[in-house]
């Protein structure tokens, strides 16, 4: 089992530091460790400390369950019915990334004719990137109306209250990206 692990971690430190390009001098100087530790690391020889594996995973910028679970392949399919759907009243929600990407939310929203949806503020230092594909949506956000046509974009602080509403007679798609702020510890 434990070499199962370990030969799983060096997989995946390798597969993820070449997807991005970089060299282990680079992934290092990223971590803060010696050249030498990394390319032990990626070896399978090295069996690190849980200080070592938490510079890895952020320098790397993923979780360290990743790290150590079985790697992935390259690409995977997501049917859309596999991807999480919520309903807020009217407005369906679907998240389109399968996988949660650290203070990272995309959503895709789809409002009926007259639909409504209040936004929920989020963490100070919050911002919330709003477009609209099909249709028209208005936004209020601090006491402003934005009204949106497809290809438009409105960037607005997501630590405000704010509403979605669509104004014309046909359904809307608009996606809605969240970059959250770090909670502060």
């Amino acid at each position: 089992m434990l070499d199962l692990v370990a030969d799983n971690l060096a997989r995946n430190i390798k597969q993820l530091r070449e997807a991005r390009g970089l060299t282990q001098q680079q992934m290092a100087k990223a971590s803060s460790m010696p050249r030498p530790t990394w390319a032990n690391l990626e070896s399978g020889s090295a069996n690190p400390t849980l200080a070592v594996l938490i510079k890895v995973a952020s320098a790397l910028q993923v979780s360290i369950e990743e790290l150590v679970a079985p790697p992935r392949a390259s690409a995977r399919f997501f049917p859309a019915a596999s991807l999480p759907l919520k309903q807020r009243g009217t407005v369906s929600i679907r998240k389109l990334l399968p996988e949660p990407i650290a203070g990272l939310e995309i959503d895709r929203m789809e409002l009926p004719p007259g639909g409504t949806m209040t936004g929920i503020p989020h963490t100070p230092g919050t911002r919330e990137y709003l477009t609209c594909e099909v249709g028209a949506i208005e936004l209020t956000e601090s006491g402003q109306l934005w009204r949106l046509e497809p290809g438009d974009v409105v960037v607005f602080r997501g630590d405000q209250k704010h509403g979605h509403r669509t104004p014309g007679r046909i359904k809307t798609v608009a996606y809605s990206v969240i970059a959250l702020a770090p909670v502060a510890v």
